[in-house]
């Protein structure tokens, strides 16, 4: 689906020719549900909402909406259509219900793309004005699973992994308001009005805390079991969520306020560990038009996204759930070794290549694992992983760890290294800290391990040069880390503090983490030596 190389080039935004396209755009159909191109396989058509979905961006439509409706079609059920509940701002929705939910998933690998309409997203809410139909919808009995991707910074948790409650104060106020006022069990959810509104009901401002209202409404709607499953890029992101949750619960409603609810979440409600995997890019203009050119139609909700899809839940529902399993998801009873892998070798090597790839002058990721010296750095992280690894049945870590680079080597992904750069200290603690902290428990003598040490350099460094740079750190503690680097004398003292700062290595003993912080600095000052020379030599 690329052009030729002959191909003219595109005409210029003022030219007779793109005005022509531009009107010739503008007159095409918007794709729709009742209207959609006859590419195999075609999009299912739920008959009702069976899931919720919290956080529907690129990556659930082009991972959990694929196989929800892939497990439809080889069952016949037509009862899991998914509501998304788009959380930062109203654009998924706007995109996607003119279209009747559904979009294109555009999968590109080194054989060529293929397009393919996706059916089982029913509709999409945002909480800021449709807070009361999310309610609605969770509290149904029809729905029987909640599932969540609203990212690590998502779960509102401190630097120590407790809840942070004053970013959900305002929804804990909302919560132990609506528990006041509820009357008994069997009242129910409010009822919403065309507009998915109800009078009188507050707009969520977290993912959590509409989770937990929901729940709350839930229970009080009769009670059916419901099952949550994260599919967020956390070590035991079901336990995380879980715990979360009860201490939303304990800090809106302490004491016998909230003892029926939390007796109602501990009988009728499991929270599934879950592991996900799918290069899921930004979508481009270029792909947009290209696309459109094959629907005949525009399609404003399209994702792209890679060949490879991995999903492995832990089997523990309560109640219903779609066949997963024939959709190609993987069903066990213990998803941490799988997680793990997960997290410390592709996620932990992705986003080293972020950090090293941004330094070296990298714009994608692509680019950066095609560099000999950093994709030598991206090894040896994986090495420093690998020996804290089980594998799980059947898998070879090792072959594994080599497909990823392989993956990330696709082109056509276009994953830009400052995009997977983001929120580093809520990702560092689970994709090297965990790693760091099990080979120094194992080797309490050895020094700090040479990938772990430069994956961590790399990050240090691209923070000082984004503040050099007077760049903000997109990072939820973003702030913090523009402090600590500006309050340093020098580049070497701000890249110590950095890695000293709390929370960002959990698990490493105190007494280690002087060591770790001057093995940091001494390859944060080599690596800095390379990049300059190597700079220089690729100058004019």
């Amino acid at each position: 689906m690329t052009a030729p190389t002959d191909a003219p080039s595109l005409p210029g935004p003022t030219s007779p020719a793109a005005t022509s396209a531009d009107a010739a755009r503008t007159a095409r159909p918007r794709l729709h549900r009742d209207a959609h191109p006859a590419f195999p396989p075609s999009p299912v058509r739920p008959t009702q909402v069976g899931i919720v979905h919290l956080g529907i961006g690129a990556f659930h439509r082009a991972h959990q909406a694929v196989v929800t409706e892939d497990a439809a079609r080889a069952t016949g059920e037509t009862c899991w259509g998914i509501l998304g509940v788009t959380q930062r701002s109203a654009s998924v929705r706007d995109q996607l219900r003119p279209q009747g939910g559904v979009y294109t998933v555009l999968t590109v690998g080194p054989d060529g793309a293929s397009p393919r309409v996706v059916g089982s997203v029913t509709d999409v809410a945002w909480p800021a004005e449709e807070t009361a139909r999310v309610l609605a919808a969770v509290a149904a009995p029809t729905t029987h699973v909640v599932t969540l991707t609203v990212t690590e910074k998502g779960y509102a948790r401190r630097a120590d992994g407790r809840l942070d409650v004053d970013a959900v104060a305002t929804d804990l106020d909302v919560l132990r308001r609506e528990e006041a006022s509820a009357g008994s069990p069997g009242s129910g959810a409010p009822d919403a009005d065309a507009s998915g509104e109800a009078a009188g009901v507050a707009a969520a401002t977290s993912a959590v805390g509409l989770l937990v209202r929901g729940l709350a409404a839930r229970r009080r709607a009769g009670g059916a079991p419901l099952t949550v499953l994260s599919c967020d890029n956390l070590a035991d992101n079901g336990h995380v969520l879980a715990r979360l949750v009860g201490e939303a619960v304990d800090a809106a409603l302490p004491g016998a306020e909230g003892d029926a609810l939390r007796a109602w979440l501990a009988a009728s409600v499991t929270f599934p560990c879950s592991m996900v995997d799918r290069i899921v890019p930004a979508t481009t203009p270029a792909q947009r038009d290209e696309v459109e050119t094959l629907l005949g139609a525009r399609d404003e909700g399209l994702v792209v996204a890679e060949p490879f899809v991995q999903w492995v839940i832990e089997d523990r529902f309560a109640g219903p759930r779609p066949a997963w399993e024939r959709g190609g998801a993987t069903l066990t009873s213990d998803v941490a070794p799988y997680e793990r892998a997960k997290l410390r070798l592709l996620n932990g090597a992705h986003s080293y290549l972020a950090y090293a790839g941004s330094l070296a002058g990298h714009a994608t990721i692509a680019e950066a694992v095609a560099d000999p010296a950093l994709a030598a750095g991206a090894r040896a992280l994986q090495a420093d992983a690998l020996a804290t690894l089980e594998a799980p049945d059947g898998v070879d870590l090792a072959a594994y760890a080599q497909t990823l680079l392989d993956r990330f080597a696709n082109p056509a992904t276009g994953h830009t290294t400052r995009q997977v750069a983001m929120d580093g200290t809520q990702k560092i603690p689970f994709r090297w800290g965990a790693t760091l902290a099990d080979l120094l428990a194992a080797r309490p003598d050895a020094p700090a391990p040479q990938g772990v040490v430069a994956a961590l350099a790399a990050w240090a460094g691209y923070v000082v040069a984004e503040v050099g740079a007077g760049r903000t750190v997109d990072d939820p503690r973003g702030d913090e880390l523009r402090a600590v680097v500006e309050g340093a004398p020098d580049d070497a003292a701000a890249v110590r503090a950095l890695v000293l700062l709390p929370g960002l290595l959990p698990g490493v003993p105190a007494e280690r983490l002087p060591d770790v912080a001057d093995a940091v600095v001494a390859a944060s000052a080599t690596a800095s030596s390379t990049t300059t020379t190597r700079n220089e030599e690729s100058a004019p």
